[in-house]
């Protein structure tokens, strides 16, 4: 695979984002010190006023704390930690949703996450036609296209629906359909949020079939967000324990679930 690299610097930051397609790399993602902040302010008066003036207070909050750790290619690593600990904006962060505030973060390899299904969807826009549009985002030729769509609509189990407005679909549908575009674009790097449960039990355990066909690639590095130990222990040989947004825990899967459920 060709790589294209790209590093960017935000403004008014010491942040330094670097993304390229080379999975040959034996390391996939790497943090190092970075910190995410977010500014809360009073009420949206204040939040607007502040695009103004830099003397509306405010408070601040590191949702990731100078966090460091390194995933080297083929990994399977959990996050593991309790609700704002910093494992979702981590995720995006390395999915590019969010960007860092200071630090440096390098990921090399295409990413696929299995996060926020149903977002990303143009509702006027047929199911089919999402696969395309979602399909030329990612950069995807029109034969690569030609060729997974099958894939994707048997996967989703839409029926007539696929070539229905997708603002007909239920949240359900919807889900149903970007796991399985998702899921059928194969990934250096596959994200995984543990709500894995889309429709109904015989669809959900589906769902969990094809992460572990993923999976089964030694090449693809996973990274799962869970509070379930039972669903790190299955999917992980590796544990990162979040809190505050720091790294307090690094270890084998085990002990990182023994640290994990001696803090909770």
């Amino acid at each position: 695979m060709s790589s294209k690299q790209t590093g960017l610097v935000l403004p008014d930051t010491q942040a330094l984002v670097m993304r390229d397609e080379d999975s040959a790399n034996p390391v996939a993602i790497e943090f190092d010190h970075v910190t995410k902040s977010y500014k809360l302010f009073k009420n949206d008066r204040a939040r607007f006023m502040s695009a103004f003036s830099k003397n509306v207070p405010y408070k601040e909050v590191r949702a990731n704390d100078n966090l460091s750790f390194t995933i080297r290619r083929g990994e399977a690593v959990a996050f593991l930690g309790t609700n704002g600990a910093g494992k979702s904006t981590a995720l995006k962060i390395i999915t590019g949703v969010s960007h860092p505030t200071s630090g440096r973060v390098c990921v090399h390899g295409r990413v696929s996450a299995l996060l926020e299904l149903s977002a990303g969807f143009d509702g006027q826009l047929s199911g089919r036609e999402n696969i395309a549009f979602r399909g030329q985002l990612w950069g995807l030729s029109a034969e690569e296209i030609a060729q997974l769509e099958p894939r994707i609509i048997d996967f989703a189990e839409l029926g007539d629906y696929i070539d229905q407005p997708m603002r007909t679909y239920s949240s359900g549908m919807k889900a149903r359909l970007g796991f399985a575009f998702a899921s059928s674009i194969k990934p250096d790097i596959l994200v995984v949020d543990e709500a894995l449960s889309v429709g109904d039990r015989r669809f959900a355990k589906k769902c969990l079939a094809r992460v572990h066909e993923i999976m089964s690639d030694s090449h693809v590095t996973v990274l799962f967000v869970t509070h379930s130990s039972s669903s790190a222990k299955e999917f992980c040989k590796r544990g990162i324990v979040l809190d505050r947004g720091r790294n307090i825990y690094d270890a084998d899967i085990k002990d990182a679930i023994a640290y994990y459920e001696g803090i909770v």
